[in-house]
């Protein structure tokens, strides 16, 4: 089973892109984020036409993630469980950022997609928002955990883990990205016992999955790796391969993200 994390940065301004890597790539599930759509919005017909099964947790002009499947997508749910309170302001997190569903093929595997908050600028309310979504994020790791759940956890997860995960990482030093409570939060999800898939398979610097629109840092490769695979021990057991299809960025209307993958004997 060939699963792929993509931050698509809007349907709407690149369904074309990804129609067209779709049909290249051929993905069993792609978990996308960055939709920008509400659910009533999203083009689906236009990916069941390729048939793949799509359910969708989006709101307006904001945020929004996606499965697209191949395979059907059961026990759908939408939202990151603890929302009450756990808002910017106190209120209730209304923001539609995470997505659950089990594929089954040669095995189940729980999907869990997410795109974790950015937390910019770092200190203040967004930061603070970031760290407790964190916090619900881990509540949900352990359930998996301890479920003995075959699951992978996936998608944009705004998290630098190391200093080699930067083509420049003094420049992120005081970034919400970077900061050493933003890596510590993502290492204690890991540390319940996942497999970070990526480093799993390849090590060293110089692998990146996001690259700004600004001052040329794609010519440049000024990259940072923030588009994650964990998977619970079950998972990771039927790890194969995981990569990065960094080639996709020099298309045309390119996000500034590329597809980050793994294949699992599943």
């Amino acid at each position: 089973m060939k699963i792929a994390t993509f931050n698509i940065n809007g349907v709407k301004a690149r369904i074309e892109t990804v129609l067209n890597w779709l049909d290249a790539a051929q993905p069993d599930v792609a978990v996308l984020q960055e939709i920008k759509s509400q659910d009533e919005n999203f083009p689906r017909d236009l990916f069941e036409d390729k048939g793949y099964h799509v359910e969708t947790h989006g709101q307006k002009s904001f945020n929004g993630v996606a499965l697209i499947s191949k395979l059907p997508l059961e026990d759908v749910t939408r939202g990151l469980p603890g929302g009450a309170g756990a808002g910017r302001d106190g209120a209730d997190d209304d923001e539609a950022r995470y997505i659950e569903a089990t594929v089954v093929g040669d095995k189940a595997v729980r999907i869990c997609g997410l795109y974790l908050p950015n937390g910019n600028p770092a200190p203040g309310p967004k930061y603070d928002y970031k760290l407790r979504w964190m916090d619900r994020l881990h509540a949900r790791a352990a359930g998996l955990i301890a479920d003995e759940t075959c699951a992978l956890i996936t998608g944009d997860f705004n998290v630098i883990p190391q200093a080699e995960d930067a083509a420049r990482p003094d420049a992120w030093r005081e970034d919400a990205l970077f900061l050493p409570q933003t890596r510590a939060a993502f290492r204690r999800i890991a540390n319940l016992g996942y497999t970070e898939g990526f480093r799993a398979c390849e090590g060293g610097a110089g692998h990146y999955s996001f690259w700004d629109y600004q001052a040329g840092a794609w010519e440049r490769n000024n990259g940072i790796r923030i588009d994650h695979f964990l998977l619970t021990p079950q998972c990771a057991d039927l790890l194969r391969s995981c990569w990065i299809e960094k080639d996709i960025r020099a298309g045309d209307k390119p996000s500034d993200h590329v597809p980050v993958w793994v294949d699992l004997a599943a």
